[in-house]
């Protein structure tokens, strides 16, 4: 990715180029906010009608540190890169994410890297870095072409609808099944991206609320059923490869995992691996279809950007099948990547956290168990840092592109809760989108309005995203 040229503050300084002296607010003080009323429980409604929405409008009214009082609890939305990165970056010892998040997220994730904290948080991290360095992921390559290939000799050209995001999806599915399991995606693809989407709206609902009614009420048969789907799919892969011999074992996610199983059973249990496993499923793949699928409404939005981005493809490849070594020469089409990503980030909002202990940002100094709420989209759309910035624009991230501040762009968050599988991610997704653009051209459908971002834990269009494919012309 494009670094930024800059990490200086945003704000002003004196003409000798020195920061003036900070005068810190009392203790006590809070940041401007929307005003609450008795409970604050209006703000808490809005969010959960609109959360992106909400937060813009009260970013644009109230600034980059805004103070939301939800009885009991003060929440401070920080969306200034300078106070972003000295929160994740410089207080991250001090954050714990949301319990209630945690405690939803961890019905479908266990006890998994991304729930854990502390110690148990920082052992699971180190032994699982190495799986996802960017020399390990170049060891993917093949599975992902390979699983893109057979993908895409099943798409049919000359459909003036032709169901992409349904199609990424199963695509973003077998890909991670043949990382983790050395298998591929059966005929129950679909019922399989059913549960994801059906987990993702009912989690995303229950954050909102205190407490979660049990699972075995009537009117969470859907959540029910899609839970079960996907712990039976995890466990089948888990018990087919413990009934081998482990010399037989692949060499894949789950033979590495099991692997740490047998060497400390104790800090690895096989409910651990099962947990490793399911977010290594759902986040493996979840983040890459979400973007493909943006992904591929950009190039049929921006037929110019599409031609570029081809034109590179056949000139680097010559029409043969990208490898790990060709990645760095796609430069644009990896700029095209960027800018999806900018505009339309998997995860939109990061997970809240809570301070253990006070924290200062800027002038503010906030006390201990204050909610930190960090809106990722919202700091993507800044016109400051992105003139036009709903306007798709590749060359943003082009090397003679104009910087920005260390934190205006983090579509895989930032500090050591940084996303474990980014390298994996943008490979398989620069892999994908060449494969596609070699064989497929896009376009959007007549009539067709731009699809609205709906948030549901990740950033999906408001409804299943069908566009115009034929084949691609080849020069």
């Amino acid at each position: 990715m494009k670094p930024p040229t800059s990490s200086d503050c945003p704000f002003h300084a004196d003409a000798d180029g020195t920061a003036p002296a900070l005068q810190l607010h009392p203790a006590g003080c809070w940041p401007p906010g929307p005003p609450s009323g008795l409970t604050g429980w209006s703000l808490l409604r809005r969010m959960a009608r609109d959360l992106p929405g909400a937060l813009a409008e009260w970013r644009r009214d109230y600034g980059g540190l805004v103070h939301l009082r939800i009885w009991p609890e003060h929440q401070i939305v920080v969306s200034e890169p300078q106070f972003v990165r000295e929160l994740l970056v410089n207080h991250h010892d001090a954050l714990v994410r949301w319990e209630r998040g945690i405690e939803v997220f961890s019905q479908l994730h266990g006890r998994s890297v991304l729930i854990a904290e502390g110690e148990p948080w920082r052992s699971r991290r180190h032994a699982l870095q190495p799986s996802f360095s960017p020399k390990a992921v170049q060891s993917f390559v093949p599975a992902i072409s390979a699983a893109a290939a057979k993908a895409f000799l099943q798409w049919r050209t000359g459909d003036a609808s032709w169901p992409i995001e349904s199609s990424m999806t199963s695509l973003a599915m077998d890909v991670i099944v043949r990382m983790m399991f050395s298998s591929e995606i059966d005929e129950d693809a679909r019922t399989a991206e059913r549960a994801v989407h059906d987990t993702a709206v009912a989690g995303n609902a229950e954050m909102y609320w205190p407490a979660s009614w049990p699972d075995w009420m009537p009117w969470k048969r859907a959540k029910r059923q899609a839970l079960d789907v996907l712990n039976r799919l995890i466990d089948r892969h888990i018990q087919a490869r413990l009934i081998l011999a482990p010399a037989t074992w692949p060499k894949d996610l789950l033979s590495q995992l099991l692997a740490l199983h047998r060497e400390d059973p104790a800090a690895w249990p096989l409910k651990t691996v099962r947990d490793e496993c399911m977010t290594a499923f759902l986040a493996g793949h979840e983040t890459a279809a979400a973007t493909l699928t943006w992904w591929a409404w950009c190039m049929a939005a921006n037929p110019q950007a599409q031609a570029a981005a081809r034109q590179e493809i056949q000139t680097v490849l010559q029409g043969r099948t990208p490898t790990a070594h060709d990645l760095p020469s796609l430069a644009y089409l990896t700029q095209t990547l960027q800018e999806t990503l900018r505009l339309y980030p998997a995860a939109p909002v990061l997970l809240t956290r809570r301070s253990l202990r006070a924290v200062t940002l800027g002038a503010w100094q906030l006390p201990a168990r204050t909610m930190f709420t960090v809106p990722v989209q919202l700091m993507h759309h800044d016109p400051r840092w992105f003139p036009d910035p709903h306007a798709f624009r590749p060359e943003r991230f082009g090397t003679d592109a104009p910087g920005f501040p260390r934190g205006a762009f983090m579509p895989f968050g930032t500090g050591p809760r940084v996303c474990l599988g980014q390298h994996l991610a943008m490979t398989e997704m620069t892999i994908i989108a060449a494969m596609f653009l070699q064989r497929f051209a896009v376009t959007v459908p007549d009539g067709m309005t731009a699809p609205r971002p709906v948030f549901n834990i990740t950033l999906r269009p408001d409804r299943p995203l069908h566009l115009k494919l034929s084949t691609a012309a080849v020069k």
